[in-house]
């Protein structure tokens, strides 16, 4: 029987240490959050973010603009937030409005206040691995695999998914530990027999239940990226987890796995843009 990761336990002990090093060195930190339009699922994930703003001591400015917002009047406002020295990070909710291209949007961001790591820039870093920010859902990932203790080094790691925001950036972040990592997508030959190699196995696919008992190598350690909801509407991950839980050696359940790092990793990228922009 696997052992659950605690992504609330360890989100909270991450959101615990950058509320300490604010206090600690008397630090002003800002985060400004930019919703466009009425998306519930963005609303909410902007009001978790200025929960978890308000815990760890960081002033949050949100700026919530209506639907017909033009790309140019977005575009503008960010522009304005790169130059005001209160503003340390910058997140652009995403998805934006279908008439706004999020390339543009992501390439006005100042790299220095990129908290997402999604500029092309810091895409770049983190491939060399010269980088100040990581991607806020694999740098969780990482923190959750660390907490079981186990060494990446050496490891045979597989990741499902090959999106830009958690895929290519997870992988690149094993390889930097010295993991062994293959990427598998839609057209993976024999995907089952690729992910019983693993002795880490990310799903990042997006789809419920998808990965089973039969894909799993027994003792692997698995973490589900995925939020779903299956035929009942319950929330759920990528991995069917009653099937795959016996086998893991240790498993993200879902809710209460990945997702809280996402938030916790922000608050930590916000701290380290501001520690850089102080330099």
């Amino acid at each position: 029987m696997a052992q659950l990761i605690d992504g609330k336990a360890v989100s909270q002990r991450i959101k615990d240490e950058v509320r300490a090093e604010i206090e600690r060195d008397g630090l002003t930190v800002g985060l400004a959050v930019v919703i466009v339009g009425n998306d519930p699922a963005s609303r909410v994930y902007v009001n978790n973010k200025k929960k978890a703003c308000e815990m760890c001591g960081i002033k949050s400015y949100e700026y919530a603009l209506p639907e017909e917002t033009t790309e140019n009047e977005l575009r503008e406002l960010v522009r304005t937030l790169n130059d005001d020295p209160n503003v340390n990070g910058i997140l652009v909710q995403l998805p934006l409005p279908k008439h706004i291209t999020e390339k543009k949007i992501i390439k006005t961001i100042s790299p220095k206040k990129d908290v997402d790591a999604f500029h092309a820039e810091n895409v770049g870093r983190i491939v060399i691995g010269n980088y100040a920010f990581l991607p806020c859902t694999p740098a969780g990932v990482m923190e959750l695999i660390h907490s079981t203790g186990t060494d990446v080094a050496g490891k045979e790691c597989v990741v499902i998914g090959r999106s830009n925001i958690v895929g290519k950036p997870m992988a690149m972040l094993l390889l930097h530990e010295n993991a062994t990592v293959t990427i598998c997508h839609s057209h993976t030959k024999d995907l089952a027999a690729v992910c019983r190699r693993a002795d880490i196995l990310v799903s990042a696919v997006g789809k419920a239940d998808f990965v089973t008992a039969d894909m799993v190598k027994e003792g692997a350690v698995v973490i589900d990226v995925g939020m779903n909801r299956n035929a009942e509407n319950k929330l759920c991950g990528d991995v069917k987890f009653d099937e795959v839980e016996p086998k893991a050696s240790f498993i993200t359940p879902v809710p209460g796995g990945v997702g809280p790092m996402t938030i916790a990793m922000l608050m930590k990228n916000t701290l380290m843009a501001k520690r850089l922009q102080s330099k």
